[in-house]
């Protein structure tokens, strides 16, 4: 006979067996979660993407101090 403690087989405890109504309360947090992060993304999307652009786009052309114009 095949141990029940091994090999993927959930016991009888496992929490594969918990019934549905268990998981509604993790189910909303991790909405509420969700929402939370949506929120703030929507808030900072435009400040972030400004502060990137500004970043990228200036640029300073200038020789490198070792750089030496073979004459």
């Amino acid at each position: 006979m095949a141990s029940q403690s091994g090999g993927g087989i959930p016991g009888p405890g496992s929490w594969a067996l918990r019934s549905h109504s268990s998981c509604s309360p993790d189910v909303e947090d991790t909405w509420e979660n969700m929402t939370i992060l949506q929120i703030y993304f929507r808030q900072d999307r435009d400040e972030v993407l400004d502060n990137l652009l500004a970043f990228v786009c200036t640029i300073w052309p200038e020789i490198h101090e070792n750089y030496r114009i073979n004459e």
